[in-house]
């Protein structure tokens, strides 16, 4: 936030947006704030969703005979169910729309450029002294194309694949990709 209010002096700078978003966070901070450090402890001693967190990463263990618990609790009204979602989600939202908030100032901190992947390919070396915090890689819609990303603190590659069907390996492009990427810092 000490970075944000940085901004306050600057020219060209919308100071009542400034103020809304320096608001938003100290409204996120103090609801984190009041959610205190064991705020998901009600979720953590849940043997209902416990049941469910582990028994989810085995094939088939959520079936009905694994975990009769949630079967029953699946095939109650809909009003129970999502009265109970609402209230998990209610235990996490805090967290959640901190998160939310975060993430949406680090993607318009990005200055997007038009870039072309030569052969499919692209490099970025990233400037050591600027940590990258997000990429944002944004094609046509029509494109049936989908980028692969790999990389380090230090510098990235993209590989543009073309999507053939569920039954063929995806293919690496071989003409020059126009992409527009965003550096998030």
């Amino acid at each position: 936030m000490t970075a944000l209010r940085d901004y306050q002096n600057r020219p060209g700078v919308d100071g009542a947006r400034l103020r809304a978003v320096l608001s938003a966070l100290m409204r996120r901070r103090e609801e984190l704030n009041a959610a205190g450090a064991n705020f998901m402890q009600k979720l953590r001693e849940s043997e209902f969703l416990n049941a469910i967190k582990h028994r989810s990463a085995i094939p088939g263990g959520t079936c009905e005979f694994d975990l009769p618990d949630f079967y029953h609790w699946l095939n109650l009204d809909p009003d129970t169910r999502e009265s109970d979602l609402a209230a998990w989600l209610a235990t996490i939202r805090p967290l959640c729309e901190s998160v939310s908030e975060l993430l949406w100032i680090t993607r318009e901190n990005a200055r997007p450029t038009e870039e072309t992947a030569t052969g499919g390919v692209f490099q970025i070396i990233f400037e050591r002294d600027r940590p990258v915090q997000l990429l944002r890689i944004t094609l046509p819609g029509a494109s049936r194309l989908y980028p692969e990303v790999s990389g380090s603190h230090h510098r990235c590659s993209l590989r543009f694949l073309r999507w053939n069907s569920v039954h063929s390996r995806p293919v690496q492009a071989t003409e020059d990709v126009s992409f527009v990427l965003a550096t998030c810092y």
